[in-house]
């Protein structure tokens, strides 16, 4: 592969080669190859290739993950909203291996912007639990689901991973269906830095959804903090 062999300007060109080929090739989460391997495919040394990494490192495309390689962060996922959006599908649609697994189970009292949403009274108790979902081992977003039918609770004390929708309809028989979302936008607090590993205070999609079952009750109320550098929303009309 030629590149321009002027000192000043061979890790621009790696750079920018390397960038058209995250366009092209490679989605957040995955991993570039060695960095020897890279320097041999773009006939450079090492310290150049650094130097080109550290300029897509400096764009916010990549991150050094020590012991472990360089991380795509660029080309966030697509992910549109619609009564029927499926979180493992869209994602594996887009080539994604996706994951979920269960970090709480309670009951307990709601409140007032629970209750508000569930049509209950605040204080009533609910099951909340509380799921963090992974796009090829890479933690994506923390969703906290609330659900007023107390029937439900045996059965999802059961429920450690994978979509909880689908659990709810071979364990209770329940469709879920969005009615209704709301986004915003905020920062991520320490805690939620740690479990999606992410900088502190950097950008979270705070989107809040409405969930009812076929025959037009009340489900589920949810508020999922997704990272801002790995989802890209989608308004179907």
């Amino acid at each position: 592969m030629e590149l321009s062999r002027h000192p000043t300007t061979v890790y621009q060109a790696v750079a920018a080669q390397l960038e058209q080929a995250l366009k092209e090739r490679y989605r957040c989460g995955d991993y570039l190859p060695s960095e020897q391997q890279l320097a041999d495919h773009y006939e450079v040394n090492r310290h150049t290739l650094r130097r080109a990494v550290d300029e897509l490192v400096h764009k916010g495309l990549l991150q050094r993950r020590h012991g472990v390689g360089i991380l795509v962060l660029m080309r966030p996922y697509d992910y549109p909203l619609h009564a029927q959006a499926r979180f493992s599908q869209n994602l594996m649609e887009q080539g994604s291996h996706p994951t979920s697994e269960r970090l709480l189970a309670v009951l307990r009292p709601a409140s007032n912007d629970v209750a508000s949403a569930l049509g209950i009274n605040e204080g009533d108790n609910v099951i909340h639990l509380r799921t963090l979902r992974r796009a090829n081992g890479l933690p994506l977003c923390l969703i906290n689901h609330f659900l007023a039918d107390l029937s439900w609770w045996p059965q999802l004390q059961q429920f450690n991973s994978g979509s909880l929708h689908d659990f709810l309809v071979e364990h209770t028989g329940k469709q879920l269906v969005r009615t209704q979302t709301r986004i915003s936008t905020r920062r991520a607090q320490a805690k939620e830095c740690r479990q999606l590993d992410i900088a502190l205070h950097a950008p979270l999609l705070c989107v809040r959804t409405l969930n009812k079952t076929s025959d037009g009750a009340v489900a589920e109320y949810s508020v999922s903090l997704t990272r801002g550098d790995m989802i890209e929303l989608t308004l179907e009309h």
